[in-house]
């Protein structure tokens, strides 16, 4: 191997580490975000199954799975409060 051969892949790797020290912070907050609005998605389907003995529905949607993935159990709470007041 020649100098520039190595001098490119040292480069590169450089690079690499470089891309991925500024990506990760925004990647790992995406990835937060999603896991959370999965567990708020699967806590409204809780409520409404407890919820279909009293005849109390939450819409499942983007909206209010992102809403409870962001705020967490109080988000939920918030929510059920809110419907409950609206009707």
């Amino acid at each position: 191997m020649d100098y520039n051969t190595i001098v490119t892949y040292l480069a590169c790797i450089f690079f690499i580490f470089i891309f991925g020290r500024i990506f990760i912070i925004p990647i790992k907050t995406i990835l937060k975000l999603i896991f959370n609005s999965i567990l708020g998605g699967l806590l409204i389907y809780i409520i409404n199954i407890v919820g279909a003995t009293f005849n109390f529905h939450i819409g499942l949607n983007v909206f209010t799975s992102v809403f409870v993935g962001i705020l967490g159990i109080p988000g939920a709470i918030l929510i059920t409060i809110i419907k409950m007041i609206l009707g």
